[in-house]
């Protein structure tokens, strides 16, 4: 590799123009290299005044762009199969946003092709898993201070939802965060799902069934419950608490500026999940540049994304036809072995 990694950069939307603004000014060792999106329009104003950087309309043509040693793929997740296969047939190391893939049938093809490869080339963007309160509650977890965990109680809110959104979104885009920092935080698979549907908010769109209540089960009898509430129209709020037989801590308080004045205080809320978790997307961009310079993949695997879908999909499978669905999983390919929750 040369003095810097030269990375593609696949979607020029609001995570894509983010992740090159953080490859180009805060991320060291790496630079952009080339930039793929159908609107070429909008990838060039992503770009902005960043040298050097080759401007595509079609991903696979970025890919093989002068200068182009590895890839983070950040458009739309049905498009991300066709990019990590072209990517894994180049040999080129991979950061894919959530969702790997939106189906587990695609999810699960894509974990075959790199399990053939014999060697992992992706790390998947479950940036959670870097967030600085996320990382002091798996260590306290891990450290058996609050005995076996029993329970977790997760809150996700967001202010409005895109004029897109589906009310399948809500788990499989939404919810697929607490799917992953679920499995991860226990070190457990969830075996079972049940949706529930409370009074649609007045503040959501026609049909969209939000909020959601969703309860996932455990291999080991731990339970976690998830609100998702996507037009709660105040804030963006993540928080999670977890439960064990002897303690219990809770992580994603905002205790940001307080101001008072004239009778009352107030505290200023997130408003999206790019200033809520900043912090976390840099370091885990970090970590993945590091490593990849050093020939190396860590983080979260492609099967913890192919287990992110499968949980995913039996989730939306409960919302549309109601109660109880049974999550299985396929065989854990060798590769994977020691990878994963």
């Amino acid at each position: 590799m040369g003095e810097l990694l030269g990375v593609a950069v696949l979607g020029a939307g609001n995570m894509g123009a983010d992740h090159i603004r953080r490859l180009d000014q805060v991320v060291s060792g790496a630079r952009v290299a080339a930039v793929a999106d159908p609107d070429t329009a909008r990838a060039k104003e992503a770009v902005g005044a960043v040298a050097g950087v080759s401007v595509h309309d079609d991903a696979v043509a970025a890919l093989d762009a002068p200068g182009v040693e590895a890839v983070l793929i950040a458009s739309p997740g049905p498009a991300h199969e066709e990019a990590l296969l072209a990517a894994f047939a180049r040999g080129l190391p991979v950061l894919c946003e959530k969702p790997m893939v939106p189906d587990a049938a695609g999810a699960l093809r894509v974990a075959e092709a790199e399990a053939r490869l014999g060697r992992r080339l992706a790390q998947i963007g479950f940036m959670r898993r870097y967030d600085a309160e996320y990382l002091r509650l798996k260590s306290l977890l891990d450290s058996g201070a609050l005995g076996r965990p029993l329970m977790l109680h997760c809150t996700h809110r967001n202010v409005a939802s895109p004029p897109h959104f589906t009310s399948a979104m809500l788990i499989n885009s939404s919810v697929s965060h607490e799917i992953d920092a679920a499995r991860w935080l226990l070190g457990q698979e969830l075996t079972a799902v049940t949706v529930l549907r409370p009074a649609p908010s007045s503040g959501a769109p026609q049909g969209l069934v939000d909020p959601q209540f969703v309860l996932f089960e455990t291999e080991r009898g731990a339970l976690v419950d998830v609100e998702a509430f996507v037009n709660c129209g105040f804030g963006y709020q993540v928080r999670c608490e977890a439960v064990g037989e002897t303690g219990s801590a809770r992580i994603g308080e905002e205790h940001g500026m307080v101001v008072t004045s004239r009778g009352a205080a107030r505290e200023d809320v997130p408003q999206d999940y790019i200033v809520r978790f900043a912090a976390a997307y840099d370091r885990e961009v970090q970590a993945w540049v590091d490593a990849t310079r050093r020939g190396r993949v860590t983080g979260p695997s492609v099967w913890d994304g192919y287990a992110a879908s499968a949980v995913a999909e039996a989730g939306v499978r409960s919302l549309e036809e109601g109660g109880r669905v049974t999550i299985d999983l396929a065989p854990r390919p060798d590769l994977y072995a020691d990878t994963g929750r």
